[in-house]
């Protein structure tokens, strides 16, 4: 995996928020920053040779100004860009791959007024590797990650990114995990909670960083909703507790991506190295 982050962008508002955000994270984590636009002229059909392609032009001078955006808010960020041609959601999955982090808009040029999230979202944050992080608008946050924990294996790699990100910005990590009844435990017979036995080993890994267990009753989604109000980072996996293997974006991840206040993180098992994906069942 090389070690800069991508981020798409097309032009639009929330799309020079992805690159904001994404440079402020690069600069967090002392990694360079790579702007990709996606020319995609399947709706419109490719250019005569000897004709100037519009799609190019415009994406060229998009890369431009939203270089300058990065730049602007984080001046010591190296930053790169690539005009790329394809279906957008296929070619910044391409980018991902090789990655630290893919940042994208929540909605898109052309999206519906109405629309809570686009399609590039949705196909890249339930197909690419690693984390793909989906921003909404701008807006003060209260400095604190939230992470949605769950009893199976396959939350390792959220939980990873989440203390990353927590370490990188010297904030509070809030854990939160949603029961449907007052007398769930563990799936191991003789452990504490699903929080306290989840986290202990994270905490010794990442011992500077304050964790606050949350535990709720009721369905995930609206815990994790109401959780996001005010936070900086939400962070899940990329599919839930019974989930089928083909699965890529389980529910409660896609119903999050949908409501959360905040922009939201999801995590595949490929962030972490050498761990098996097929095992993956996260929230």
């Amino acid at each position: 995996m090389d070690e800069y982050i991508v981020v798409g962008t097309d032009g639009s508002d929330l799309a020079v928020a992805a690159v904001r955000w994404a440079a402020r994270d690069a600069a967090r984590r002392a990694l360079p920053l790579r702007i990709v636009h996606v020319v995609d002229h399947r709706p419109y059909g490719v250019p005569a040779p000897d004709q100037a392609d519009p799609g190019v032009s415009a994406g060229e001078r998009m890369l431009r100004q939203a270089a300058g955006a990065a730049g602007e808010c984080e001046p010591g960020v190296a930053v790169v860009t690539a005009l790329a041609e394809g279906p957008p959601g296929e070619v910044l999955r391409d980018q991902a791959a090789t990655a630290a982090e893919l940042v994208v808009g929540s909605r898109g040029v052309g999206g519906p007024a109405g629309a809570l999230l686009g399609s590039v979202p949705v196909q890249t944050a339930g197909h690419a590797p690693g984390a793909v992080v989906v921003v909404r608008p701008e807006r003060a946050g209260s400095g604190e990650i939230v992470v949605g924990v769950d009893d199976s294996p396959g939350c390792e790699p959220a939980l990873e990114f989440a203390f990353e990100q927590a370490r990188a910005r010297g904030c509070a990590l809030r854990a939160v995990h949603a029961r449907r009844s007052p007398q769930e435990r563990s799936s191991e017979p003789g452990t504490g909670s699903v929080l306290t036995d989840r986290l202990a080993g994270w905490r010794e890994r990442y011992p500077d960083v304050e964790v606050r267990e949350d535990l709720r009753h009721g369905p995930p989604v609206p815990a994790l909703v109401d959780a996001s109000v005010g936070a900086d980072l939400l962070v899940v996996g990329s599919r839930g507790l019974g989930a089928v293997g083909s699965l890529l974006l389980g529910s409660v991840s896609r119903e999050v991506l949908h409501h959360a206040q905040c922009p939201v993180a999801v995590v595949r098992g490929a962030a972490v190295a050498g761990r098996d994906d097929s095992t993956s069942g996260r929230a």
